[in-house]
């Protein structure tokens, strides 16, 4: 059986260019996939330091706000007390005869 030099050439271009797509394809792929890792890597450092930073800054003010609700739920105590005092004793449906 006789091959001629065209179908070689025809048969060899057409596994060069699948060769080349598929290569190139790979490589695309793989240089995406390494991209998106320095972003990710990028961004957990970022949301890490602020995930410090902000339980930083609540332990910080925490007791402050534990004395401020303190404060608040005295004060609120004290309203109730005066306002019981201004509305005065609780009127009775039944009177008592005598």
């Amino acid at each position: 059986m006789f091959v001629s030099a065209e179908i070689i050439a025809v048969v060899l271009s057409a596994v060069g260019i699948v060769v080349t797509l598929g290569t190139s394809m790979f490589l695309g792929f793989a240089w995406c996939v390494r991209r998106t890792d320095a972003v990710e890597a990028r961004l957990g450092a970022r949301i890490d330091e602020l995930d410090h930073r902000l339980g930083a800054r609540i332990d910080g003010s925490e007791k402050s706000l534990g004395s401020r609700i303190d404060n608040l739920a005295h004060e609120m105590t004290e309203l109730k007390i005066a306002v019981a005092r201004l509305e005065g004793p609780v009127p009775h449906l039944l009177t008592r005869s005598r």
